[in-house]
């Protein structure tokens, strides 16, 4: 068996990974509900996949920043509990799929010899903090935001106010007012800004894809660097309490704002000020240790193919701010790439870059400081790892999620398009490898990982069904969205349902037509002028099912006929506790609380009391059948039904009780009365349940 403890010298990661181990054998034994185990492996970074008794791992990679070393560690812990294949997220992390559930501690603590975490990889957590890949050297920004971007997510990483939010929780910085970050989708999106000389941020709050996506509203237009840490505590503390947990379709923060309006959300936010610890964290960016490039000779090459390397060139490098530097951009198909070429291409940054590579919102990779001199040796050295494919950012470079290959969600082959896709733009419109206004995107299903509903050209897999009933893979056509920038954005407009097969032609008459008419303009623009309507009579005959033929149903990249298999989608799914499970948890966030006391962590010892004080009522209004959408309805409905009743007596309101926690100041003192009355309210309310259920016997 492997030895955790001789291993990891973390003490806090070693008990994570012991903790999973224990877990594992509990769920093995039936000890715990399947459900409750879900919830607890998910935010691991453990994920089911499609295909049963193997798991998907998602690898954090915080703002895309990868060393070497890392990348190496993570190339070997692929071929050791995988296939040998990386996969890059729409954002920045690297998964690897077919790994054996009980081999994942082990592979977990591998990882962290190198300082590679799974921890709140996937699950309803603070997920990846996610930047532009050109962060700390792209010649517009202000200033560089990795140090900002590293401090906000080691702060929140297993914090206990993010561990059990009713969903997961997106951040993003943007370096420069390009918004390369895409602040405008996510949760909260931080743009650099200088103001009279002093950092700062404009903050976006509850954006969102998915199937109903929303813009992000501007919380504040400026900021100092201090104050992002405590926002965003604001934030994720309101979330957690008025957030939906019970139906999935209403549990991310773009409902709750929608909901209440941005102004009530700022007043919830400033209501709780008073219990956050820290109402400023400076951030050191002086400390923040950047990589710094080597100092070689330039070794001397022979281009072989002079007009492929100047294509490439044109294409795929970055200018950057540090003089004589530039970064070379790396278009990975689909975001998949093989460990043997991750390892060469490890080496080939640690002798001749800076030790490191970025992962890119787009599924590429960044190699930044490459001496200018040095250029035409890498293009030889990436070429013999089959990386220096023409068109980085361009619109041949497609994103595209895994789709039915591993996803649960999966509902068409988006992988399968993409290539064919790209296929097209290659050899029949080959002015697109050069063209960087045109953006396509491609996702599986509704969940929009693939960002399709954010693109100028998006593509979603859906099914479509005939008159006789039969089922073939199809294509949801969305045309026009668009990033303007500043934390600005237009989002796609659906035009047409097509069946997978006809998408190449879909794309091919949206071209010829750009082409034809557009008169110089960019797509978004021509878009907005023409409208959705001239485009779905463009597109409209496509949508005829009446005359499919057999290949019709055989979707890309497969094939056997389609056959619709959709599974439980576990990324964005909420855990409904089982009573017999809440006490018990009850009791272990007391001990938790307990823990970080002696610690002198207050304020975690306080949010882990307040955490059992909610769990400890949900399970008796589970009992009575009442429902627990949020945490302020679990509060009231507890009030209600068993304090102005009287039938529990705790000498004040649950709310006055529970809701000291944003009245008083994170002390020690009140940590010690706040985990004492959650003590004695766990008591309470056993002894109730007992007391019922031994009248019902």
């Amino acid at each position: 068996m492997f030895s955790f403890e001789t291993e990891i010298e973390n003490p806090i990661v070693q008990k994570d990974i012991i903790e999973l181990a224990n877990k594992i054998e509990l769920f093995h034994k039936g000890k715990i509900d399947e459900e409750k185990f879900r919830s607890l492996r998910l935010a691991r970074g453990v994920y089911g996949q499609r295909q049963e008794g193997v798991q998907m791992i998602r690898i954090k990679v915080p703002y895309g920043k990868l060393k070497s070393n890392q990348l190496r560690r993570i190339a070997d812990v692929s071929d050791e509990y995988s296939r040998g294949r990386l996969h890059i997220t729409t954002r920045q992390d690297i998964q690897i799929h077919y790994v054996d559930l009980n081999r994942t501690p082990e592979l977990w603590a591998e990882l962290e010899k190198d300082e590679v975490t799974v921890r709140e990889a996937c699950g309803n957590v603070v997920r990846n903090v996610t930047a532009s890949e050109t962060a700390g050297i792209d010649v517009n920004e202000p200033f560089d935001v990795s140090p900002y971007a590293d401090a906000l997510y080691k702060f929140f990483l297993r914090n206990p106010i993010c561990q059990e939010m009713g969903r997961k929780f997106k951040v993003s910085f943007s370096s420069t007012d390009a918004d390369t970050g895409l602040s405008y989708l996510h949760d909260i999106g931080y743009i650099a800004k200088e103001k009279d000389g002093v950092r700062g941020f404009k903050v976006m709050v509850a954006g969102g894809l998915g199937s109903q996506p929303r813009h992000a509203d501007v919380l504040y237009d400026f900021v100092e660097t201090d104050k992002i840490i405590p926002i965003m505590e604001g934030v994720l503390r309101v979330f957690d309490r008025y957030g939906e947990r019970k139906s999935r379709a209403k549990a991310r923060m773009k409902f709750l704002v929608k909901d209440i309006g941005l102004e009530a959300f700022r007043e919830l936010i400033d209501n709780e000020q008073k219990a956050i610890e820290f109402k400023s964290v400076a951030i050191d960016a002086d400390a923040y240790v950047a990589s710094k490039p080597v100092q070689v000779e330039v070794p001397q090459v022979e281009i072989k193919n002079e007009e492929a390397f100047n294509l490439w060139k044109s294409t795929n490098l970055i200018p950057q701010k540090q003089a004589g530097y530039v970064a070379i951009g790396i278009k990975v198909l689909l975001g998949d790439f093989y460990t043997d070429k991750a390892r060469l291409l490890a080496n080939l940054v640690d002798k001749y870059a800076a030790s490191e590579v970025r992962l890119s919102l787009r599924q590429n990779i960044v190699i930044p400081f490459v001496k200018e001199d040095l250029v035409p040796f890498f293009y030889q050295e990436l070429e013999k790892l089959g990386f220096v494919e023409a068109g980085y950012n361009k619109a041949v470079d497609i994103t595209a999620c895994p789709g039915t290959d591993t996803c649960n969600l999966g509902i068409a082959s988006s992988t399968g398009i993409a290539e064919e896709l790209e296929r097209v733009i290659k050899t029949e419109y080959p002015q697109y490898l050069k063209n960087e206004d045109l953006v396509i995107k491609i996702s599986g299903c509704m969940n929009a990982c693939g960002q399709h509903n954010m693109a100028n050209i998006g593509f979603q897999g859906m099914t479509v069904r005939t008159k006789d009933k039969l089922v073939a893979p199809a294509l949801q056509v969305l045309l026009g969205g668009g990033n303007q920038g500043d934390g600005n954005a237009t989002f796609a407009d659906k035009v047409v349902k097509v069946p997978s097969r006809r998408g190449p032609e879909a794309l091919r008459r949206i071209l010829n037509d750009y082409e034809a008419n557009a008169n110089g303009k960019q797509f978004v623009e021509y878009y907005k002028e023409t409208g959705d309507r001239y485009f779905y009579d463009l597109l409209n005959d496509l949508q005829d099912v009446t005359n499919l033929t057999d290949l019709d149903f055989i979707d890309w990249g497969e094939e056997e006929k389609y056959v619709k298999a959709i599974g439980v989608g576990e990324c964005a799914g909420v855990v409904i506790d089982l009573i017999a499970t809440l006490f018990f948890e009850s009791e272990e966030k007391i001990e938790n609380a307990k823990e970080s006391f002696e610690n002198e962590v207050y304020s975690g010892a306080i949010y882990l009391a307040y955490q059992s004080l909610v769990n400890s009522a949900k399970a008796l209004l589970l009992a009575e059948n009442k429902k627990t959408n949020t945490h302020a309805g679990i509060i009231s409905q507890f009030d209600e039904l068993f304090i102005e009743s009287g039938r529990i007596d705790l000498g004040v309101s649950f709310s006055e009780l529970i809701y000291e926690i944003n009245k008083n100041a994170p002390t020690k003192d009140f940590a010690v009365s706040y985990i004492a009355n959650a003590e004695k309210f766990l008591a309470a309310v056993r002894a109730f349940r007992e007391a019922e259920q031994a009248q019902e016997a």
